[in-house]
């Protein structure tokens, strides 16, 4: 008897970035490498066929995605993001940035038929904005936004789920030991959580960041809010392997 197809999950992690006018290197995302690792190594146990990538340029991204519309597909389809970015927005590695709603669009049911089923579900580390939320050296994954770069949150197609690190207008955190968003995402996954429905699964990562987290050092005592919005038809069950 054949083997069920494995389900897909895309991990982009970009840590060293360089302007796109000169070449210039613009800063260092520490921590972030190690983490995106080690959620590569758990969604591998839960039984996952993983794709790391680091330091793409927005163009590159695209392209990843791309090529998922190529691929064999079991249940689901995860992908996680982290990188510098703004409202609507990732950045590549190159400073460009990548609307979110293109990569949804590349992999929806028009252009991607043989995702058009499939529980497409997103987790994005990235800043949404400048602005802190007052309620570890940390840096911000952010940056001034393009003009016309932003789109609107909500504008996922059918049967696709995208949690964000912060509140719209809002900077994500990041230490050299990693971010609060994607730490308590590695807890819950690691924990008996994992088994919960995906709604439930993301309100108990919003828990984890928002009563277990605070950023120290130059930021002492800001917080952030993950939070997340979903178009899936029914209740599923992603890392419950």
């Amino acid at each position: 008897m054949s083997q069920p197809r494995k389900s897909r999950a895309l991990i982009i992690v970009n840590t060293n970035f360089y302007s796109s006018h000169d070449d210039v290197a613009v800063g260092t995302r520490r921590g972030a490498r190690r983490e995106a690792e080690k959620l590569s190594r758990i969604l591998s146990r839960l039984n996952y066929e993983v794709t790391l990538m680091q330091n793409k340029t927005a163009e590159e991204i695209e392209n990843l995605y791309q090529q998922e519309c190529c691929r064999q597909h079991g249940d689901y389809f995860v992908s996680i993001i982290s990188s510098h970015g703004a409202e609507g927005v990732v950045l590549g590695c190159d400073s460009k940035p990548v609307k979110l709603t293109r990569i949804f669009q590349i992999l929806s049911s028009e252009t991607c038929p043989a995702l058009t089923k499939i529980p497409k579900i997103f987790f994005i580390q990235a800043c949404r904005g400048r602005d802190l939320d007052q309620g570890v050296v940390v840096e911000c994954d952010s940056r001034e936004p393009e003009p016309g770069g932003s789109s609107n949150y909500l504008s996922i197609p059918p049967q696709t789920a995208a949690m964000f690190a912060c509140s719209p207008g809002y900077a994500a955190f990041l230490s050299i030991s990693g971010s609060m968003f994607l730490q308590a995402l590695i807890k819950v996954l690691e924990g008996e959580e994992r088994h919960l429905a995906l709604n439930r699964l993301m309100t108990r990562v919003n828990w984890e960041v928002a009563f277990r987290c605070q950023a120290r050092g130059t930021y002492e005592g800001c917080k952030e809010m993950p939070c997340f919005v979903t178009n899936l038809q029914q209740e599923v069950f992603p890392f419950s392997a």
